[in-house]
């Protein structure tokens, strides 16, 4: 069975380079029949922030990633550490290294001016005399000093790591007990049954120091896959202007879920040429194998067109729900279906679909002034009083059909083209020229609110 997991540290926000491996490792656990586990990694207590954490759980509930099993959290975990680290030191594949800080750095120093690699040099690692008084050990673990370790990896293909060029004996636990990063993740993945490992190729560099404790544990080494970063559109690192922000900031922008899950799996990842995913697809096509070597680009404009697809594919009464959180509440309005309908064409967000909603809902407070000097000249307030007239005469008002043909009478009886009675007609609803179709707007406003709206303008404007 294939166990994956996903292991953020609250630290910051959960930003979109870690949600796509979230993702993958959600997919490839999916199509298997397997498990995906998450793993809240917060052991540094002075970084750790009980709000990040909680903002990494609301994005994965936004998203519908719900992991398998209860959330584990490494801060819940520190006898478990102790207890293998207490095993490596009696099996003598751990010693304890007191060499101090003002040591170590000489020691750096030294090795810098010689054009040498820093590092430990080993000087504990079979000590067998007294300890220095008033120094507090750390433990270290006997890394392999000759050889080669070699990652066999999903993505990269064969990877090798020769020993004396990366390793030196490194730390296991601080000196006051707390264990560190690669030696948590190797006891918490092995003993949560984790055998595939997707993450992103920074990590990379950890793996052979990985690799070596889990041979001293006598683990099963998993299988890993190191997926390329994400790059802008320049090739450089992803910044906050970008798009590297908080998961959940996208969904304040207005984008849905399955929009910006879609946009996820086509980062570094294809099928052909389709672009438009289920989930279900997603499950049934993924496979890590298939990951681009190359780092991604990240492209506002693909979230964007993926985002507008979505909307235009959700149904109405689920836009009016979601909706809401945009200051929008459309439930009890009778002509909802016909503003959706309209609108949900031209939107990229459901951000920018409530403000272009709240434009037809809201009567303008103020007008373009390029619009009004381009719409206003000749006999255009003739032409919308000869309007207001028709519409006030006029019954049976309901739907934008209803209100075209009045707008077709102007024309006809005046002999102008559609622009004339269409632009200042514009302004006076949208107070711009932009927007969707006049008859649906006055279709949705209705009779009552076309008119004031037409005078409102007139008086303004005059």
């Amino acid at each position: 069975m294939v166990v994956t997991r996903f292991a953020p540290s609250p630290t910051g926000y959960l930003h979109i380079g870690g949600l796509r491996t979230a993702l993958f490792s959600y997919l490839w656990a999916k199509k298997n029949g397997g498990k995906f586990v998450l793993r809240i990694e917060d052991t540094d207590k002075a970084r750790n922030s009980e709000e990040a954490t909680q903002a990494i759980l609301k994005a994965f509930a936004w998203l519908g990633l719900e992991a398998d099993g209860a959330i584990t959290y490494q801060s819940q975990r520190d006898a478990i550490y102790k207890k293998y680290i207490d095993q490596l030191l009696k099996e003598g594949k751990a010693y304890k290294c007191y060499m101090s800080k003002e040591e170590l750095e000489a020691l750096r120093e030294e090795q810098i001016a010689n054009k040498q690699r820093a590092k430990y040099d080993g000087r504990y690692r079979d000590f067998d005399g007294t300890p220095p008084a008033g120094v507090e050990p750390v433990i270290r673990i006997k890394a392999p000093t000759s050889g080669a370790i070699v990652v066999n990896d999903g993505v990269k293909g064969e990877v090798v790591f020769q020993a004396e060029d990366i390793l030196d004996d490194f730390i296991i636990a601080r000196a006051d007990g707390s264990p560190t990063y690669n030696f948590v993740v190797t006891v918490d993945d092995a003993l949560m049954g984790i055998n595939e490992v997707i993450r992103g190729d920074d990590h990379l560099s950890n793996t052979p120091k990985q690799i070596v404790v889990y041979e001293a544990l006598g683990f099963d080494v998993p299988k890993f896959y190191h997926v390329p970063m994400i790059h802008n559109q320049q090739g450089k690192k992803l910044s906050k202007r970008d798009g590297a922000t908080d998961v959940m900031e996208y969904k304040a922008m207005g984008y849905l879920p399955e929009a910006m899950l879609n946009f996820l799996v086509r980062l570094g990842w294809s099928h052909g040429v389709q672009e438009i995913f289920s989930m279900q697809e997603m499950i049934e096509l993924f496979d890590p194998k298939d990951i681009n070597k190359s780092a991604s680009i990240y492209n506002t404009e693909k979230l964007d067109w993926l985002n507008a697809h979505y909307i235009k594919n959700t149904p109405n009464d689920q836009l009016v729900e979601l909706l809401h959180n945009f200051d929008l509440v459309l439930t009890s309005h009778d002509k909802k279906e016909v503003l959706l309908d309209a609108l949900k064409e031209r939107a990229k967000t459901l951000k920018e679909l409530s403000e272009m909603a709240k434009e037809i809902l809201n009567a303008p407070n103020e007008y373009d002034p390029k619009g009004v000097k381009k719409a206003f000249k000749g006999d255009a307030i003739e032409i919308l009083e000869t309007f207001k007239a028709k519409l006030q005469a006029a019954n049976n008002l309901h739907l934008p059909t209803d209100y075209h043909h009045l707008i077709e009478e102007v024309v006809n009886e005046k002999e102008i083209g559609f622009g004339k009675i269409g632009q200042p007609l514009r302004i006076c609803l949208l107070g711009k020229l932009g927007g969707p179709g006049l008859d649906v707007v006055m279709a949705i406003i209705g009779k009552e609110e076309t008119r004031k709206r037409i005078e409102q303008a007139l008086k303004a404007l005059a």
